[in-house]
């Protein structure tokens, strides 16, 4: 039955009587609480550079100021 909803919900009994009902609430406490401040939200003066370098590059070509008189 794996990979089935029945064998999920197998599973997931199994797992709440070996280690608590509590189970899962445990496992997504344990992930929120390993993720920290990453990136740049240590570093607001970085991120505004890397903004400010993506923003400049463009993804088009030059646009001409010209214009056709037929």
């Amino acid at each position: 039955m794996a990979g089935t909803v029945k064998g999920g919900q197998k599973a997931a009994a199994t797992n709440k009587a070996k280690y608590g009902k509590s189970f899962y609430a445990m496992i997504g406490a344990k992930g929120g609480k390993k993720t920290g401040m990453k990136g740049f939200a240590l570093n607001r003066d970085l991120a505004r550079e890397a903004g400010r370098k993506g923003g400049t590059i463009s993804r088009r070509g030059r646009v001409s100021r010209k214009t056709d008189i037929a």
